[in-house]
C-alpha cells in the first residue's frame, strides 16, 4: 500500500496528518523534498510523534530555503527533475507527504501534481476549515480527476460547519473514504497514537 498526502493549501496539517497515517498503517515514510527547515524537518516529526522504529527514506532533496521548492533549488544552482525521484523499495505500507498543494512548482516545468501522476500512486487529500477552503477543495478534486489521480481517502482535519462539510462531501467520489482527525494544537507521541488507533475510515452515505 502506497499513498501520497497532499493537500488543498499549505499548513492545513499534512504532517500531522502523514504521522497519524503511519502510525495506523504501521508504514514507512517518505518526504520526496524538504524545502527549509532543515534543523527540523518534516522526516523528524514523524519520528519523533509516530515512534523510534518507523523507517525514514530519506529525500531526493534537501533545500535549504523555507520557500517554494522551485525557489529553493534554483538558490542552489539545482533544478528538480521528474526522474529524480523513485519510490523506495520497502515491503511495508508508505506514506509519501508532499510539500505545500498540488500546484506547487517542483520546477519551471513540474508542478507536485506531476510528481504524484509520476509515481503513480493515489492521494490522502488533507483538508482544514477556512474561508475558501471549499472553493480549494473542489479544484483540487477536479485537478487530480483531470489528471486521472484516484483520491483514496479525504481527510477532515479539525471541526467543519456542517454546511461546508455537507458541500464538500456532496462533491466527493464514492470510492473515496472520509477520514476525520480531530484539532491537534500540540502533537506528540502520545496522542498522535491514540488517534491513530480509534480512527475510522467510513464511506460517506450520498
Amino acid at each position: 500500500m502506497e499513498i501520497f498526502i497532499t493537500g488543498i493549501g499549505t499548513e492545513v496539517g499534512k504532517t500531522v496528518c502523514s504521522a497519524i497515517l503511519t502510525a495506523y498503517y504501521k508504514a514507512d515514510y517518505w518526504k520526496p523534498v524538504q524545502s527549509g527547515d532543515l534543523h527540523y524537518t518534516d522526516s523528524m516529526k514523524i519520528r519523533e510523534w509516530a515512534g523510534e522504529d518507523v523507517i525514514l527514506h530519506p529525500e531526493t532533496y534537501r533545500l535549504q530555503r523555507a520557500a517554494s521548492p522551485h525557489q529553493s533549488a534554483a538558490e542552489e544552482g539545482l533544478s528538480i527533475r521528474l526522474s529524480d525521484f523513485r519510490l523506495p523499495e520497502t515491503s511495508h505500507p508508505l506514506v509519501i507527504e508532499g510539500a505545500g498543494g498540488l500546484m506547487v512548482p517542483l520546477s519551471d516545468d513540474a508542478l507536485m501534481i506531476d510528481l504524484i501522476a509520476e509515481l503513480n500512486i493515489p492521494v490522502a487529500l488533507v483538508i482544514r476549515n477556512y474561508l475558501g477552503c471549499i472553493n480549494h477543495t473542489l479544484l483540487s478534486m477536479a485537478a487530480l480527476a483531470q489528471c486521472q489521480i484516484p483520491i483514496k481517502h479525504l481527510i477532515l482535519n479539525g471541526s467543519f460547519p456542517p454546511d461546508t462539510e455537507r458541500i464538500i462531501l456532496h462533491h466527493t467520489a464514492k470510492e473515496t473514504s472520509i477520514i476525520r482527525i480531530p484539532d491537534m494544537e500540540n502533537p506528540d507521541r502520545e496522542s498522535i497514537n491514540n488517534t491513530a488507533k480509534k480512527i475510522i475510515i467510513e464511506n460517506y452515505e450520498y
